[in-house]
């Protein structure tokens, strides 16, 4: 495994031949670090936002006031992460080129340089994260203290059926808390 500035390197998740700022829509999920549950609890299958998922969603709210190629189709804020599809351009799901499970027409040649596209998920997310981080840590008072997982995982939507069934999944989760793959007992 290769090393940078002597510590090892975890090579990016993310799909080498596609650019993250093309439009498209894209499934994210958003984990807070150890995946402790500080932005709500679960009751009777809905979200009570604490005082820090009010502010998560506060900023996610703003995130998409200032950047106006983004659209959030479908949102929801678990204890201890997010889970979303946002679009880069028209909003329209139905605009979505079936694939049929191939790889786009689009290509993108990783020249193996990691870094941030300008206008890509990469990008809006780091930037949510960081101002969610920066307003949660006032709020505690604890200064650089990490809020959130240092990666996130993200899912092209290809077609409009699995578009469909993600908003769905997204729709219903608070429902299902119990069986989340994030699913912490709540500390009483």
């Amino acid at each position: 495994m290769e090393k940078f500035k002597n510590r090892y390197r975890i090579p990016s998740a993310r799909a080498p031949w596609w650019d993250y700022s093309w439009r498209g829509c894209y499934f994210i999920t958003i984990c807070a670090a150890q995946h402790d549950c500080i932005f709500g609890k679960i009751r009777d299958g809905h979200m009570q936002p604490s005082p820090m998922g009010e502010i998560v969603l506060r900023e996610w709210e703003q995130s998409f006031h200032i950047r106006a190629e983004l659209f959030c189709n479908a949102f929801v804020l678990m204890p201890n992460h997010l889970h979303a599809i946002v679009r880069i351009g028209n909003a329209d799901p139905t605009t979505i080129v079936e694939t049929h499970g191939r790889a786009s027409l689009q290509m993108h040649t990783n020249t193996g340089i990691a870094h941030r596209s300008p206008r890509s998920i990469s990008s809006f997310v780091a930037g949510f994260k960081s101002s969610a981080t920066k307003r949660i840590n006032e709020f505690r008072n604890t200064p650089k203290i990490p809020v959130w997982q240092s990666r996130f995982h993200d899912h092209i939507i290809r077609n409009v059926d699995e578009y469909h069934r993600i908003a769905d999944y997204i729709r219903t989760n608070p429902e299902k808390w119990e069986n989340d793959t994030f699913f912490k007992q709540e500390i009483r």
